[in-house]
């Protein structure tokens, strides 16, 4: 039975769909990923840019709300990716083994021209994906 982690972020629309993306990739059937928000909106478009650039469709994922999952699917990891979800998560989360938080910049948050305002999602996304796979790497070795 695979694991499930959940990629928890306050809007659902970049950096946990950038996680949960990664995680499909590298760890094929071993881990069940999902994502949501504390307030979901649309996935942003340079998410899903970014991510074709690396080889990952995400344009047909959908963002949820923590309501989706909360007191309805056990998930043995639940990982923060940024401070605001961090602070306002539920702090009780039924059959959560660890919790973790993994702070990343909010790339939609960044002020910029359309160049560098695609600099910073791609920064992010390369952020999460050597994240994802660090935490993956621990894991093999802890098995």
């Amino acid at each position: 039975m695979p694991v499930r982690v959940l990629f928890l972020c306050t809007g659902n629309s970049a950096r946990s769909q950038m996680a949960e993306a990664f995680l499909r990739k590298y760890a094929g059937d071993r881990f069940e990923a999902h994502s949501a928000g504390l307030e979901p909106k649309n996935i942003h478009p340079l998410a899903i840019q970014v991510m074709r650039e690396k080889g990952i469709d995400i344009s047909n994922q959908a963002s949820k709300g923590v309501d989706t999952y909360l007191g309805k699917t056990l998930f043995q990891y639940l990982v923060t990716v940024c401070d605001d979800a961090e602070k306002n998560c539920p702090t009780v989360w039924p059959g959560v083994n660890q919790r973790m938080h993994w702070s990343f910049e909010d790339p939609a948050a960044f002020e910029g021209t359309d160049e560098e305002k695609l600099a910073k999602f791609r920064e992010i996304r390369d952020k999460v994906e050597q994240r994802l796979k660090s935490w993956l790497e621990a894991q093999r070795n802890t098995q």
